[in-house]
């Protein structure tokens, strides 16, 4: 094979080079950026945060967007840096698995500038056991399930073929894969119930089957996704290097149209601005931009709806005042960084002393790197990170272990209200091992509740559920499903009581769809309802959840 970057592959060759791996991953990133809302719809729960496909996608195109950068012929080489981009854009428990995967091709690969058809064998089997290892309690009927047929396969096709090739390897894996995907639906019961196949092992296949479909294809990241790749670019910067000042985030509403509109401002943008993001969520589409005219910015938004949670950073200064933070003054002993959607819910959290807040949650997962960098960013020695999202606790903890400045203990928080209760738990006299210990002992005697809507029809546990329906969760279980907001609310408060006979305070933090008014009508039958109990109620602000309910 030589050198060229443009050549035609022959897949009956048995060995494969930079090159084509690059070829590999950029377009197997384009295809699952393609079908990523399919992977969406797969999640089985009906509630606004089905978003696997999103978090895996962004993932890919954070991997690939590193490839691209890179036009080497050395396989270990562009391993290395599709891992390391996977590794920082990782967003939600797909995409840290994913992140492994790609990890575990390198690590199986690494030094080797070719790699043959049985070398291959040996990156999935890495990428398998990589994966397996990154997760606490693996389950079957998940993405861990085809990586593990994929890597199967693979040695199966090489112990029975001497001269096995890269169309012949290719071929049999992914038929394989594709059987094993239709049993998913039998391994969980959750898919059964749904009558779907599992949603991470179908952004999988994606990826393998548009590398392997277009490996002789010299094919670009699409447009409307290599925006991801601005994760990997803008983190570390000196200010020379810093060509547009203002970092500008906000939240559009799009009023008709979403989809061209969204095509329509990225194209605006790319012409007064660079690292730029501009993802879609059920009702929203988040932006991020850097730009020297971040006015024009929110000008042209505003020409497809109303604009939400705006935040303008001056990033020169920002730098400026990074070093001036480190040379002249010494870090606090301890820190604290949390996940949070909503202005409210924002505020408490630095009521409680948390220095720096990740936005996201359901339907915005923060990247390992967007967490990475608010850490750094944390003028302490120790600092927790709260991730109050269960799909965002692997990021936070991926982010903790390639910190190299500082101390980062991950509180696995799962939900907004533990994530408080563990702030309460803190003392700042109390050491590290303490303080985790108090923190987590606090969240765990949290019960969080939500109400939230229902996406789609379907059913779960026996319950019938319709598109607009009200559903209340409690730890992440549905428990009741109303056709009425104020139900829903009493029904909620209801259970998450009995499930405590000693709760002592109720907190209601009401979101974004919730007037003031409507809320503190509820309060008040609930306070007459249950006299002995506590209650407070604030404006969270959040959106997607009408309420979260904490009980303890």
């Amino acid at each position: 094979m030589t050198n060229k970057n443009s050549e035609e592959i022959n897949l009956n060759y048995i060995k494969i080079d930079g090159y084509m791996l690059r070829r590999f991953v950029i377009n197997g990133a384009n295809k699952l950026a393609k079908n990523r809302e399919y992977v969406n719809s797969l999640n089985v729960f009906p509630v606004p945060d089905g978003d696997t496909g999103t978090n895996m996608s962004m993932t890919a195109m954070a991997a690939a967007a590193e490839a691209e950068k890179l036009n080497s012929p050395n396989f270990s080489e562009v391993a290395q840096a599709v891992a390391k981009g996977a590794l920082k854009g990782a967003r939600g428990n797909s995409g840290v698995i994913l992140s492994q995967i790609y990890r575990g091709i390198f690590k199986a690969a690494e030094g080797k500038a070719v790699i043959t058809v049985p070398e291959l064998a040996d990156c999935f089997m890495g990428a398998m056991e990589t994966a397996y290892k990154a997760v606490m309690k693996p389950k079957e009927g998940t993405i861990l399930t085809i990586i593990k047929a994929l890597a199967e396969k693979s040695a199966e096709v090489v112990f029975d073929n001497d001269d096995a090739t890269i169309e012949l390897i290719f071929s049999e894996m992914i038929a394989y894969a594709n059987e094993m995907l239709d049993k998913t639906t039998d391994m969980l019961p959750q898919l059964k119930q749904a009558g779907v196949v599992d949603a991470g092992g179908r952004g999988l296949l994606y990826i393998i089957e548009g590398g392997f479909e277009n490996i002789g294809v010299d094919s670009k990241l699409e447009s409307a996704d290599k925006t991801a790749k601005t994760q990997q670019t803008a983190a570390a910067s000196s200010d020379e290097d810093i060509k547009f000042g203002y970092c500008t985030e906000f939240f559009v509403n799009p009023e008709n149209g979403r989809t061209e509109n969204k095509t329509e401002l990225v194209e605006f943008l790319e012409e007064i601005g660079d690292s730029i993001v501009a993802v879609e969520t059920e009702d929203l589409i988040k932006v991020h931009v850097h730009t020297n005219h971040p006015g024009k910015v929110l000008e042209r938004a505003l020409k497809i709806g109303p604009l939400e949670n705006i935040k303008i950073e001056n990033m020169r200064l920002q730098h400026t005042n990074l070093i001036s933070f480190s040379e002249e003054l010494k870090p606090e002993k301890y820190g604290f960084a949390a996940v949070a959607m909503g202005d409210g819910i924002a505020d408490i959290f630095k009521e409680f002393g948390v220095n720096k807040i990740i936005k996201g949650g359901n339907t915005m997962n923060p990247s390992t790197e967007e967490i990475l960098n608010a850490v750094e960013r944390v003028n302490a020695e120790t600092v927790f990170v709260l991730p109050n999202n269960k799909n965002i606790i692997m990021a936070a903890e991926q982010a903790a272990q390639i910190c190299e400045k500082k101390k980062v203990i991950v509180i696995k928080t799962t939900s907004i209200p533990k994530g408080i209760g563990a702030m309460v738990g803190f003392i700042n006299e109390n050491s590290p091992e303490e303080n985790t210990e108090a923190m987590t002992e606090n969240m765990d005697a949290v019960i969080g509740g939500q109400i939230t809507f229902a996406v789609k029809d379907t059913t779960i546990d026996g319950k019938v559920i319709n598109e607009g329906d009200y559903l209340c969760l409690v730890e992440d279980k549905l428990t009741e499903v109303t056709k009425d907001l104020d139900e829903a609310l009493e029904k909620l408060v209801d259970d998450m009581i009995s499930r405590n006979e000693d709760t002592s305070l109720v907190c209601l933090y009401y979101g974004g769809d919730v007037t003031e008014e409507a809320a503190n009508n509820e309060l008040e039958k609930l306070q007459e309802k249950y006299p002995d109990i506590e209650f407070e109620c604030r404006n969270g602000g959040q959106p997607l959840y009408y309420y979260i309910v904490s009980a303890e």
